[in-house]
């Protein structure tokens, strides 16, 4: 009864189509082209971050001069300009340039590690269709869908648990420096600025490291539920199988055609044989020999059953001689195709009929 049960399961599967196979490398290529791949943002945006904080590390100096030569200029001459709207304009204007030059290294990096990090994901897929534009995806039946469903919730789990682990962490960290940080009230302001750079830092590098660990952790979801995505049915496969190999049926009837054209073209050389060597009903190969056009004879036409009968029976019509050999028929039928040249082996056989055919039409 259990043997039954689990038959009709599977069966009830194959019917219904339930999705239970892992992708073809067809499916899977399609599904690229499409723009479609395991990726994990969270990985990426992590990274990125934990490239920026390690990049201020060693460009801390270089920017740290940059801003203090403006705050320098600022303090020294731009307070004592005349307030005008030029003035005003020309000095928010540089201002934001020197801005940009100063931290231009610290975004050239983020960028350099956040376009890695996508092509180190998506394995350098490019696909134009990804980004077309297409109606269902402002569809508000399926944004309510996509609002409400196990992947929604986890996402909305992944966000709850990143602000949770950032506000922990950051709260340890300041811990750890909180005595240095009251202290610091009594110290120069160049060396509060620096603790607070500092703690910054720590704080920036702790929250980075463990952000990587929940992107990894969310790139192996990610990668399971892309997996389970395009996962396959039985009849999926069956259908993907007809189509890059062909219809069994259609090749079947191909094949079956060939060798009806074949056949026929075979008969067709039958008249211009020789003999025909038989078993004497269920094989029979007819030989042709031309001398001085042909180093050995050569195999026109061969049959079994079916074919033998009609050879013979186009032999007899056109008054070929017809010769019993049992095993050289068979040997012959077995080894050879039509258009080969008979072997070495088979010679001596074969020129004995030859002879025997040539001493009954007069040829020798």
């Amino acid at each position: 009864m259990t043997l039954h049960k689990q038959i009709f399961k599977l069966d009830l599967q194959f019917f219904s189509g339930e999705k239970t196979e892992k992708a073809t490398p067809r499916k899977r290529e399609e599904t690229r082209k499409k723009g479609q791949t395991a990726k994990s943002a969270d990985l990426n945006t992590a990274i990125s971050l934990l490239a920026i904080f390690l990049s201020f590390i060693f460009l801390a100096g270089i920017i740290g001069k940059k801003l203090f030569g403006m705050m320098f200029i600022i303090y020294k001459k731009d307070l004592a300009m005349a307030v005008t709207e030029e003035n005003i304009h020309q000095l928010f204007t540089r201002l934001v340039i020197q801005t940009c030059f100063a931290v231009a290294p610290v975004f050239a990096v983020s960028l350099v590690i956040g376009v890695a990090g996508n092509l180190f994901q998506t394995r350098f897929i490019f696909s134009p269709s990804a980004v077309q534009f297409k109606l269902e995806r402002i569809n508000p039946l399926k944004g309510f869908k996509r609002i409400y469903s196990i992947k929604a919730l986890v996402e909305l789990i992944k966000s709850l648990l990143k602000i949770f682990s950032i506000g922990m962490i950051t709260f340890y960290v300041i811990w750890l420096n909180g005595e240095k940080i009251v202290l610091s009230i009594e110290k120069p302001v160049t060396e509060g600025l620096v603790l607070v750079g500092k703690v910054t830092l720590e704080m920036g590098l702790a929250a980075s490291v463990f952000l990587i660990f929940l992107g990894a952790l969310d790139y192996a979801y990610q990668k399971f539920d892309f997996e389970k995505s395009i996962r396959m049915s039985k009849q999926d496969i069956k259908d993907e199988y007809k189509k890059t190999e062909g219809d069994p049926l259609i090749k079947s009837k191909i094949k079956e055609r060939q060798r009806q054209m074949a056949a026929r073209r075979m008969m067709q050389e039958v008249p211009n044989a020789d003999v025909i060597i038989t078993n004497p009903t269920h094989f029979a190969v007819a030989l042709k020999y031309t001398d001085g056009e042909m180093s050995a004879p050569m195999v026109i036409a061969k049959g079994a059953d079916y074919l033998a009968f009609k050879i013979r029976e186009i032999a007899k019509a056109h008054d070929i001689v017809i010769v019993e050999k049992r095993s050289l028929a068979r040997a012959l039928y077995q080894q050879l195709d039509a258009g080969d040249l008979v072997p070495e082996h088979f010679f001596k056989a074969v020129a004995e009929i030859l002879a025997y055919v040539y001493r009954l039409k007069g040829k020798v």
